[in-house]
């Protein structure tokens, strides 16, 4: 980062912005990409060039870019979103989205895209999934984006190569941070028409910076070194679920890709703070938590995680 190339990408001459984005797409196998501040802003920019005011986007009814994205394509793209159940697996009803799809009538916003998400709570949606969503949106004339946050998760568990698993999808948003470790960032790829029209919707939103090479160069560092290393994160996962299952009065309810959810029996009491207070944080909802693995979760520390609340919880 400190050694970066930098322009201003307002203005298109941030030569490690090119080189991101042109790396991304490549991996991807898509046209072209932008680079984004965040995985919210790509979902936007994606949503905001596949529809008009007035269209309607269907989406799972408990995605990201639906329930965690403050409600932006609603508010600042006035476009509605339609939802649809999510099957367990974390992919969409194709028969309730079918049905959602609405006639060519005044009456009804126009449905004019269809959003998937892989991976959803670290469950990863297959290829086979992933076509099926292609051969509905192909057969209503719909565009067809991907919440691809984690898609690095899923091409590694699946044993593919990212491009496979985004080969279905018009466009495709991936983040940058998460599992891959870079600070900041994600990129949306798709065609060049989908990613100029992003790229006017970014500027639009604030999200044109000028010398972000700085950040680029530290999205280009992870995307070159840390996919095949999330395999790391999938194997510290399977063994704090071990880990944790064996604890008298904690039960594991999934381990997907890289997540650990987990649930105490009973009331959690003050078990965060003093979870804090040993140096492992965590966050509970009730009495449930999401344990995510990730670049800086070591072997080690999931030893201390594990060792800290068997202690904490049986003291």
């Amino acid at each position: 980062m400190a050694t970066a190339e930098v322009g201003d990408d307002v203005f298109g001459d941030d030569p490690s912005v090119h080189r991101l984005e042109n790396n991304v797409a490549e991996l991807l196998g898509k046209q072209a990409a932008v680079f984004v501040s965040s995985g919210t802003q790509s979902n936007l920019c994606a949503l905001m060039a596949h529809c008009q005011r007035g269209d309607e986007y269907l989406v799972g009814d408990h995605a990201h870019t639906y329930m965690f994205e403050g409600g932006g394509a609603a508010v600042l793209g006035s476009i509605q979103p339609q939802t649809v159940p999510m099957l367990e697996s974390g992919m969409l009803d194709l028969d309730a989205a079918r049905s959602s799809i609405k006639p060519d009538d005044a009456h009804f916003a126009r449905t004019r895209l269809l959003c998937l998400e892989n991976t959803t709570d670290g469950k990863v949606l297959s290829l086979d999934d992933l076509r099926s969503g292609r051969e509905l949106a192909d057969e209503y004339n719909l565009g067809y984006h991907l919440d691809g946050a984690r898609l690095w998760n899923a091409a590694i568990a699946l044993g593919v190569d990212p491009a496979d698993v985004a080969a279905s999808f018009d466009t495709v948003s991936v983040c940058l941070s998460k599992g891959l470790g870079a600070p900041i960032g994600s990129v949306l790829s798709g065609s060049s028409e989908l990613i100029d029209e992003a790229r006017k919707w970014r500027k639009m939103l604030g999200g044109a910076m000028r010398q972000v090479g700085l950040i680029a160069a530290a999205g280009e560092h992870a995307v070159d070194n840390h996919i095949d290393r999330l395999a790391d994160d999938h194997r510290n996962a399977e063994t704090l679920a071990e880990g944790l299952a064996d604890i008298d009065g904690l039960e594991v309810d999934a381990q997907n890709t890289n997540m650990v959810f987990v649930r105490v029996i009973g009331d959690i009491g003050g078990l965060e703070n003093r979870l804090l207070d040993r140096g492992v944080m965590t966050r509970w909802s009730g009495n449930t938590s999401r344990m995510v693995l990730h670049l800086d979760v070591s072997e080690a520390d999931v030893a201390t995680v594990i060792t800290s609340v068997a202690e904490e919880l049986n003291c």
